[in-house]
């Protein structure tokens, strides 16, 4: 919903500020301990004029409409009104995960090109050090305390600004550049996706309408990005008390004394947190009757931990876990009710994963794999329901394209003759008789032996019913000129000084039970998968396949 003629993400804020404002927009923990620990609360009144004190400051430092800025902040109260500063002057800030290594940060600043950076201290000294950004950045704010480099704080910033005085937004159209959100790079270098304020927005709707969510709802995102969305729904946001870069080592304890001391309505956690939490809450008996839904994103969710966390959700309760991409999301979503009686049966026989049905506002089609460019859309390129093909979507939330960065961009979109375009979204998987999209892997890792197509997911899944297996990854191997399909596993914790042996022979029968498995007969123990740091959860297939490579050599 734009704010009259405004399609600028921010003016939900505003709005918000003006419907509720004494209502909580942000919970953030405070150092301390137990059950009476002290938390900031801001309301939406306080974030919004705080937003705009900054928005005034912004501005009279340079950073202003169209003024790329990287923004390098953990999240705090002042992470949410930077980032609504920045999109209330305009600006477009540069959104780059931290845990994704140092020498794709670089990378990702040198094409983002920024020419201001805000940061916190460590973050600083990291780009000097490093040389981030060093070609096109020429405005710097410190969040925190400013050492040795130049620019301005966000204490000396504030300090300067009169905390009365309202912005006046800056008026965006539906296709005004709004962000870059760079993507994980789990297969292939990050690529920074183009958001316009029409493709948050788009999102905004979305995510309300497939989910339910009301203004007055309490969120506990465990993913930063996700937090955003929470004052745009007119929730309350609690920040959690854990390390943003390692969902899976997160303290359980922590995220359900959160739940619990506020009440939260929808919770949001990658597969790794949701199966840690989950653990401990079925362990320990735990119920958190005051959620209403949970949402994980990231990879595909086993069936075994949505049962692990359900037992501390209502009946009626369920997890979502929403099919998409930075590109593109939401574009499917499937609840747990339907996994647990029905497609996990399916999935456990190699069938791939059930994301669910297109959200109402995603035309999404199949069509034949290839990894060359598609320039125009063809009918001809669809293949029928159940063949297993590409996935392709259209729609209000679909990015249109990668900052300087043609080629991929030339690789992922494809022009239709309605002014439009479909995007690639890099995976496979086929359309059910009743509508369903089945997820089947990544299209990149899809192995092609001299007799057949193997895809990961539907091929993965029959290991992964083996009791002492944690997950499998499928990965191609060159012998005597030919591709080798091997499977890479690894042993969940207390399996570990199982017999390995009988395990080799019990793999080996289960290769033979299924037509899809039967040509695979070499199986490898993996210490620990290699990981995205994002989510904790998409396995890097590729650097297992280099390792697999040397253990066969």
């Amino acid at each position: 919903m734009s704010d009259g003629q405004n399609f600028n993400i921010a003016a939900y804020l505003p709005r918000m500020a003006a419907q509720q404002p004494d209502t909580p927009a942000v919970h953030f923990p405070l150092p301390g301990h137990g059950p009476d620990k002290p938390y900031l609360t801001i309301s939406y009144q306080e974030l919004n004029q705080r937003s705009d004190q900054i928005a005034l400051g912004l501005e009279r430092m340079g950073i202003k409409e169209g003024v790329r800025t990287a923004l390098m902040v953990k999240p705090c109260p002042d992470f949410f009104a930077l980032t609504f500063a920045l999109f209330k002057v305009g600006a477009v800030p540069v959104l780059i995960d931290p845990g994704m290594g140092v020498k794709n940060l670089k990378t990702c600043l040198g094409e983002a090109q920024p020419q201001a950076f805000i940061g916190i201290p460590q973050a600083h000294i990291a780009r000097l050090i490093l040389g981030w950004g060093k070609e096109s950045i020429k405005t710097l704010l410190t969040v925190g305390k400013r050492w040795f480099w130049g620019g301005q704080t966000l204490t000396d910033l504030l300090a300067r600004e009169d905390s009365s005085q309202s912005y006046a937004m800056a008026t965006s159209q539906a296709d005004s550049i709004a962000a870059i959100l760079f993507t994980s790079g789990s297969t292939g270098v990050p690529k920074g996706a183009v958001y316009t304020h029409g493709n948050f927005l788009a999102q905004v709707e979305a995510l309300k309408d497939v989910y339910d969510i009301r203004p007055g709802e309490i969120d506990l995102p465990t993913f930063p990005l996700f937090a955003l969305f929470a004052p745009a729904l007119g929730m309350t946001s609690v920040i959690p008390e854990m390390d943003f870069t390692r969902p899976g080592q997160v303290d359980p304890e922590k995220i359900i004394a959160a739940i619990q001391r506020f009440n939260a309505t929808t919770m949001f956690g990658s597969p790794a947190l949701i199966r840690r939490v989950g653990a401990y809450g079925q362990g320990q008996s735990v119920k958190l009757p005051s959620l209403k839904r949970v949402i994980s994103a990231g990879a595909p969710v086993p069936a075994n931990v949505l049962e692990s966390f359900s037992s501390m959700l209502g009946d009626d309760v369920q997890i979502f876990t929403p099919y998409g991409a930075t590109e593109s999301l939401p574009v499917c979503s499937v609840g747990s009710h339907t996994i647990l009686s029905e497609t996990r049966f399916l999935t456990d026989q190699g069938q791939g994963v059930c994301i669910g049905h297109p959200v109402a506002s995603i035309e999404l089609k199949i069509i034949k794999i290839s990894d060359d460019p598609i320039p125009t859309w063809s009918d001809d390129l669809e293949i029928k329901d159940g063949q297993i093909g590409e996935i392709v979507v259209r729609g209000p939330q679909v990015t249109h394209s990668y900052f300087n960065r043609d080629h991929s961009t030339e690789l992922a979109k494809i022009t239709d003759n309605q002014g439009s375009f479909y995007h690639r979204m890099g995976d496979v998987g086929y359309r059910d008789n009743q509508g369903r999209i089945w997820f089947c892997g990544r299209k990149a890792h899809r192995v092609d032996t001299p007799g057949e197509r193997l895809f990961t997911i539907p091929c993965e899944a029959l290991f992964n019913t083996h009791k002492d297996i944690f997950r499998t990854a499928l990965v191609g191997v060159q012998k005597d000129g030919a591709t080798l399909p091997v499977v890479c596993v690894e042993l969940r914790p207390q399996s570990v000084k199982i017999d390995r042996n009988k395990l080799m022979g019990e793999l080996h029968a289960l290769a033979q039970s299924n037509p899809l498995t039967q040509t695979i007969t070499t199986f490898l123990v993996h210490k620990s998968f290699p990981v995205d740091i994002r989510h904790n959860a998409k396995i890097f297939r590729e650097k297992l396949a280099i390792w697999a490579q040397e253990q066969l050599s």
